[in-house]
Protein backbone atom coordinates (compact mmCIF):
# COMPACT_ATOMS: atom_id res chain seq x y z
CA UNK A 1 0.00 0.00 0.00
CA UNK A 2 3.12 2.20 0.37
CA UNK A 3 4.56 2.31 -2.46
CA UNK A 4 1.22 2.85 -4.08
CA UNK A 5 0.27 5.46 -1.82
CA UNK A 6 3.62 6.86 -2.68
CA UNK A 7 3.30 6.75 -6.25
CA UNK A 8 -0.45 8.20 -5.87
CA UNK A 9 1.00 11.14 -3.98
CA UNK A 10 3.25 11.84 -6.55
CA UNK A 11 1.03 13.07 -8.93
CA UNK A 12 0.80 16.98 -8.78
CA UNK A 13 -2.98 17.32 -7.96
CA UNK A 14 -2.87 15.11 -5.12
CA UNK A 15 -2.44 16.61 -1.14
CA UNK A 16 -2.61 12.54 0.12
CA UNK A 17 -3.95 9.20 -0.54
CA UNK A 18 -5.06 6.02 0.88
CA UNK A 19 -4.76 2.61 -0.32
CA UNK A 20 -6.70 -0.13 0.58
CA UNK A 21 -8.16 -4.04 -0.54
CA UNK A 22 -11.45 -3.88 -0.98
CA UNK A 23 -14.25 -6.75 -2.04
CA UNK A 24 -13.92 -8.12 -5.47
CA UNK A 25 -16.83 -10.70 -6.31
CA UNK A 26 -14.15 -12.00 -9.21
CA UNK A 27 -10.54 -11.69 -7.32
CA UNK A 28 -12.10 -11.61 -4.01
CA UNK A 29 -10.18 -8.43 -3.33
CA UNK A 30 -8.86 -5.62 -5.07
CA UNK A 31 -6.65 -2.73 -4.86
CA UNK A 32 -8.87 0.66 -4.15
CA UNK A 33 -7.80 3.99 -3.26
CA UNK A 34 -9.59 7.13 -1.47
CA UNK A 35 -7.30 10.28 -2.63
CA UNK A 36 -7.72 13.67 -1.28
CA UNK A 37 -6.90 16.52 -3.75
CA UNK A 38 -5.02 19.49 -3.27
CA UNK A 39 -7.51 22.56 -2.53
CA UNK A 40 -8.19 23.99 -5.63
CA UNK A 41 -6.38 20.97 -7.66
CA UNK A 42 -7.84 19.00 -10.17
CA UNK A 43 -7.60 15.23 -11.46
CA UNK A 44 -10.03 12.27 -12.40
CA UNK A 45 -9.86 8.64 -11.74
CA UNK A 46 -9.20 7.61 -14.98
CA UNK A 47 -6.23 10.02 -14.84
CA UNK A 48 -4.78 8.87 -11.48
CA UNK A 49 -5.27 5.30 -12.52
CA UNK A 50 -3.01 6.31 -15.31
CA UNK A 51 -0.35 8.08 -13.61
CA UNK A 52 0.30 4.73 -10.94
CA UNK A 53 0.37 2.46 -13.90
CA UNK A 54 3.10 4.52 -15.75
CA UNK A 55 4.94 4.60 -11.96
CA UNK A 56 4.66 1.21 -11.30
CA UNK A 57 3.05 -1.19 -13.81
CA UNK A 58 -0.81 -2.63 -13.85
CA UNK A 59 -0.39 -5.21 -11.42
CA UNK A 60 0.24 -2.68 -8.78
CA UNK A 61 -2.68 0.29 -9.70
CA UNK A 62 -5.88 0.65 -8.07
CA UNK A 63 -8.83 -0.90 -9.76
CA UNK A 64 -10.87 2.09 -8.61
CA UNK A 65 -10.18 5.36 -6.83
CA UNK A 66 -12.71 7.80 -5.53
CA UNK A 67 -12.05 11.36 -4.71
CA UNK A 68 -12.50 12.02 -1.30
CA UNK A 69 -12.99 15.32 0.48
CA UNK A 70 -10.54 13.85 3.52
CA UNK A 71 -9.00 10.72 4.47
CA UNK A 72 -8.96 9.13 8.22
CA UNK A 73 -6.04 10.65 10.41
CA UNK A 74 -4.68 9.86 13.56
CA UNK A 75 -3.63 12.35 16.22
CA UNK A 76 -0.29 11.86 14.87
CA UNK A 77 -0.95 12.38 11.29
CA UNK A 78 -1.02 8.19 10.39
CA UNK A 79 -3.82 7.18 7.96
CA UNK A 80 -6.01 5.23 9.18
CA UNK A 81 -6.31 2.60 6.70
CA UNK A 82 -8.47 0.26 8.82
CA UNK A 83 -11.47 3.00 8.71
CA UNK A 84 -10.98 3.01 4.93
CA UNK A 85 -11.43 -0.41 4.61
CA UNK A 86 -14.38 -0.98 6.93
CA UNK A 87 -16.40 1.07 4.95
CA UNK A 88 -16.08 -1.11 1.76
CA UNK A 89 -15.96 -4.74 4.22
CA UNK A 90 -18.81 -3.54 6.28
CA UNK A 91 -21.18 -4.22 3.61
CA UNK A 92 -19.41 -7.50 2.66
CA UNK A 93 -20.62 -8.99 6.03
CA UNK A 94 -16.70 -9.76 6.48
CA UNK A 95 -14.52 -8.89 9.13
CA UNK A 96 -12.06 -6.35 8.86
CA UNK A 97 -8.36 -7.45 9.71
Amino acid sequence: ANEVESALNSHPAVLMSAVVGVPHEEWGEAVHAEVMLKEGASANPAELIEHVRNELGGYKTPKTIDIVSEIPMSVVGKVLRRNVREKYWGEAGRKVG
